[in-house]
């Protein structure tokens, strides 16, 4: 079914948000988790949760590149901390 691969193949809204969120600045503290919780209807350790995993999916590496390989690399330098 073709239509059915196109569907796997896309991220779905709320995938999307989280990486719209990603890209975005937020000037002080607090500020980004506000935004989780009342753009997302999220708890930031849910958004947290859901972020990392799409950072191992290619859909979201195909749909927004920048912010994907921005969030891996910072991703690799604190697991190379500990």
């Amino acid at each position: 079914m073709p239509g059915a691969t196109v569907a796997r193949m896309e991220l779905g809204t709320r995938e999307k948000a989280v990486l719209a969120l990603e890209r975005r600045h937020f000037p002080g503290a607090g500020a980004k988790e506000r935004a989780i919780r009342e753009e997302l209807g999220l708890a930031p350790v849910r958004y947290y949760q859901l972020l990392n995993a799409l950072l191992d999916d290619e859909r979201a590496l195909a749909h927004d590149p920048v912010t994907v390989n921005r969030l891996r690399r910072l991703r690799q330098s604190r697991r190379e901390e500990r």
